[in-house]
């Protein structure tokens, strides 16, 4: 029954999220297109439900500069300065609400991850995609990039056999508090977070 709801509950505060953050969206796009020589959008393909594949969009916080081999250059050295901003404020994640609209992703779920990790999932961990991914989880309150892939998968699962409406709302605030101290938004030693190796 929750899941019904949740469709309809994620389809109508997205849109009317967007409405209002609509402001903020503008002036973020803007300088991130001057930041990005004029690109200030990420799309990548996640996997989603049941595994589906879609297209994810989030603001652009590094910029794509190469080495001398053609190589892009580590996460670190790409961040841009806003960039670093945009990512410690979350912002980053704003248009991910035109995936909540369109139905890809939910506001709480399992983060989407690379599709070239879908083979590397114990059966256990694989179950993080019977639920639709978030722009928050239960594993991004809980340590986010600071905590090991193990553990993110053992809370993403948790999350999955314990979906409500009680437990999302206390995600949801939790993840406000988290952004306002900034907690968890890099792995140790890392711009970001390390790739997920498999098991």
């Amino acid at each position: 029954m929750y899941e019904v709801l949740k469709i309809i509950l994620d389809k109508v505060v997205g849109i009317l999220l967007l409405i209002i953050v609509c402001p903020i969206f503008l002036i973020v796009l803007l300088l991130l297109s001057f930041a990005n020589s004029g690109k200030p959008f990420f799309t990548q393909l996640r996997p989603g439900k049941n595994g589906d594949i879609f297209r994810i969009i989030k603001f652009k916080t590094m910029n794509d500069k190469k080495d001398e081999n053609g190589e892009l250059y580590p996460d670190d050295i790409r961040l841009t300065t806003i960039g670093k901003i945009v990512r410690k404020t979350s912002l980053d994640e704003l248009p991910q609400l035109l995936n909540v609209i369109k139905g890809d992703m939910s506001f709480v779920g399992p983060r989407p991850l690379l599709p070239e990790y879908l083979p590397l999932y114990s059966k256990e961990q694989a179950r993080r995609h019977e639920v639709k991914p978030g722009i928050t989880g239960w594993a991004q309150v809980n340590g986010r990039n600071a905590i090991s892939w193990q553990e993110k998968f053992k809370l993403d699962v948790w999350y999955v056999d314990h979906q409500s409406f009680v437990l999302d709302l206390k995600i949801l605030f939790k993840t406000v508090k988290k952004v306002f101290i900034s907690e968890g938004i890099s792995a140790e030693g890392q711009a970001t977070t390390t790739r997920f190796k498999g098991n």
